[in-house]
């Protein structure tokens, strides 16, 4: 596959209280023939990050036609495990609901950070979401004992019973460096979208002894091919892909991502948290550049 790069959509101006830089983890959710709304994660002056959206006017993909007013979802409360900040994972729909899966971050002590997921519900069309609790939904456990990242849920009914699946990050160990931890890609799944199992399988597997992080998934479904986009880092952040024909299996194809930076541009160093969607008839790559989403994010466009 080659995708086409269109252009940077969008990067925070550093005017607005709670969006003074980044705009990472983009995802979309169309809205109609012409719009698609856009979820992403902006970091206040004391960089902590919340979840906002924009929109977009695909007849110009690159056009914003609008920007919420306020966060969808703002840090939590002090002692709660999003009080850091929460970082969109994903949204998905659910009959009349719109499900977004997100990161919460607790800043650490003898770790930088220790992260869970949880789970925020809006029934007004994506307009305001509210927590289902102030506890996360999948938390440490005997299988993810140090930290989770960003998870990416889709629903089917098909089987062994589990009607959703998860793919998230896991951390497998700390080191005294970055370079020295070793986050995993793992599964879970679900009756609900809400209740969750897992039993610390590793779905994508490092091609050499450089790549110590793997994160964001993104799962697309085409007839018995699932297909995952991922950010994974050796000495920089770069996208990935895998192919799979039940979810669990994964085969790296890393070379068929079809996508690459551009040297002396905004994504001239990096590529990560890429998201993919369709829209009439076209497949659509949402990715942040340099700095984790530091110099905004793009799209681009399947050839």
């Amino acid at each position: 596959m080659r995708w086409r790069k269109l252009g940077r959509v969008f990067c925070p101006a550093g005017d607005v209280e709670w969006m003074r830089s980044h705009a990472a983890n983009p995802v979309a959710d169309p809205l109609d023939e012409r719009i698609v709304r856009i979820f992403f994660s902006p970091r206040d002056a004391k960089n902590r990050s919340s979840i906002a959206w924009l929109e977009l006017d695909m007849r110009e993909p690159t056009r914003v036609v609008r920007v919420c007013e306020d966060p969808v979802l703002r840090p939590g409360e002090p002692g709660a495990f999003d009080d850091s900040g929460c970082s969109v994972g994903c949204v998905i729909r659910n009959g009349s609901e719109r499900l977004l899966y997100y990161l919460g971050w607790n800043l650490g002590v003898t770790v930088p950070w220790r992260n869970a997921i949880g789970l925020a519900v809006s029934v007004d069309g994506g307009e305001r979401f509210v927590r289902t609790s102030l506890a996360p939904i999948v938390d440490r456990s005997a299988v993810d004992p140090y930290t989770l990242s960003y998870p990416w849920v889709i629903r089917e009914g098909r089987r062994e019973g589990a009607a959703w699946h998860m793919w998230y990050g896991s951390h497998l160990r700390w080191g005294g460096s970055l370079s020295d931890m070793d986050h995993r890609i793992k599964h879970a799944g679900s009756a609900d979208g809400r209740t969750w199992s897992r039993d610390g399988r590793v779905v994508i597997e490092p091609a050499g002894a450089d790549e110590y992080a793997f994160a964001r998934p993104c799962v697309v479904r085409d007839g018995s091919t699932y297909r995952m986009w991922y950010s994974f880092r050796g000495t920089a952040y770069r996208i990935g892909y895998a192919e799979s024909q039940d979810g669990l299996a994964w085969r790296r194809l890393d070379d068929q991502a079809g996508i690459a930076p551009s040297p002396g541009e905004w994504d001239g160093d990096e590529l990560s948290y890429p998201s993919v969607f369709d829209h009439n008839g076209q497949r659509y790559l949402l990715y942040c550049g340099d700095g984790y989403g530091r110099s905004g994010f793009g799209i681009a466009v399947l050839d």
